[in-house]
Formats: C-alpha cells, structure tokens, sequence
C-alpha cells in the first residue's frame, strides 16, 4: 500500500496509488505522489509515465480527517503545498504522464488528472470538485481543462459530477473502456509514446507546456488563498467538521452491515 514506481514496461514507469478506503491522501502522501513523479519523469530511460490507482477509485482528494485531528493549520498549510507540489510534479513531468481512471475522481484527482497529458477512462469513472461542500475552493484551474467553461463553473457552484463519456465527448479523455481494459489500454498509449524519439518527446513535453495559456501552478495557488480565507472565517472547520461526523456514521453503518 502507499505509493510505488515500477517499470512495467520498456521505457514506461508505472506510478500506483494505493491508499485505502479511498484514495484519499494525507499531507505526506501528497508530498510523497510529487517526489515520485518527479523521479520517475527524471530517470533518463524512462519515456513516459501511467499514473493509476487501486481500490474504489482513482482519487477522492485530501484527507480531511487528519486534517480535523491536527491541532491549528500545519494540516491545511501542508494538503495545500503537497497538492501543488504534486499537481506540479504531473505537469512539469519530463516525460508525457498519461493518467488512467477509473470509479470517482474527485478534488484533488482533478488536479492531477487535468495536468495530465493524457487520460484514460474507465466507463465508470466520474469527475467532480466537491469542495464548496467542505468550505473550501481549488482545482477549477485543472476542471477547466476537462470540460467547458460555464460546465466547470455549474459543477463548482452545484458540485456535480461528469461522465468518462462527457469527458470524452469533449475531447479531453482520450478514451473510455471498460474497468478490466484501463490498465492495458493505459499502456498501449504509453508504449506509443514510448516508441518515439525520447530526446524529441522530453521537448516536445516542454515545447506544450510553453505555449499553455494558463499558469496552471501560479492559477491554482491564486485559488488557495480564497481556501485560506474560507478557513479564517470558520467556514473551513464548520464543514469538515460535518464531513468528518457523516463519515464516522458511514463506518459504522458499513461495520454493521457487514
């Protein structure tokens, strides 16, 4: 469990996220996705990178109970610089990071999928941002590269999900297979990518990046200072103190049912 870098196949690091019940990670978890990105993107025989995860689903964003039982901001300070460290580190990869999906996809899953090069899908996979449920903002930055620009901003106010196949009407999901195909289609698109020239891929990598017009890493940070200010006023603990009390009832309904 936790997070590893294999080379799974030639050319191609396999980075997993394994981080039960839901692949919600804490600030060091954060902290360590980005170091293992980073060296994954930086080791000279590697050509490209797949980023998936075991369990329920891809990604359900930061883990709120440990910032709940953390006394004053080290939490929320620390899940704020480790998301952006770790979105960072899928942007600024070396090598294309393809991200490959499946079940929810949620917070700061959108941050690492929307900086990726390419994504993947299961057919029961499903984006969204719930963050103004829990008092906080972020991550629009990286929705907006998912879906259009009014869709974005209906699922921030509303909190709703998209579909891998609206995602993929949109072009933004490359492509949308069923959950026992995810893996090895993830690696198809790796193997091409793989082929290429690796001096001519690591360029063209930063060539994309150039011509982005969004600051992707200083937009998203602009976003956490409104969380800052979430926080400051109360409104930050009011609704993560709520999530935290909805989930330990969740826990013990599931313990009792099984």
């Amino acid at each position: 469990m936790g997070i590893t870098r294999t080379v799974a196949a030639p050319g191609v690091a396999e980075v997993v996220v394994d981080a039960p019940p839901v692949n919600a990670l804490t600030v060091q978890g954060w902290f360590d996705l980005a170091d293992t990105i980073t060296a994954a993107g930086r080791d000279p025989e590697i050509r490209a990178v797949v980023l998936r995860s075991e369990g329920r689903g891809f990604n359900a964003g930061v883990d709120i109970k440990e910032m709940q039982r953390t006394e004053g901001f080290d939490a929320l300070l620390g899940a704020n610089r480790g998301c952006h460290a770790a979105f960072k580190a899928v942007y600024e990869c070396e090598v294309p990071v393809i991200a490959a999906v499946h079940g929810f996809c949620l917070g700061g899953g959108i941050g690492l999928v929307g900086n990726a090069d390419v994504i993947v899908a299961s057919d029961d996979a499903t984006f969204g941002l719930p963050e103004v449920k829990q008092g906080a903002l972020g991550a629009a930055t990286h929705l907006a590269r998912l879906v259009p620009q009014h869709l974005m901003r209906a699922m921030v106010y509303t909190t709703q999900t998209a579909t891998a196949a609206q995602l993929h009407a949109f072009g933004s999901v490359h492509a949308v297979v069923p959950r026992e195909a995810l893996r090895d289609t993830a690696f198809e698109v790796a193997a091409r990518i793989a082929d290429m020239d690796p001096f001519v891929i690591r360029r063209a990598k930063e060539c994309l990046n150039g011509i982005d017009p969004v600051d992707v890493n200083r937009s998203y940070r602009f976003e956490q200072g409104f969380t800052f200010e979430l926080n400051l006023q109360g409104a930050g603990d009011k609704h993560r103190d709520s999530f935290v009390r909805r989930s330990g009832s969740q826990d013990k309904q599931d313990e009792a049912e099984g």
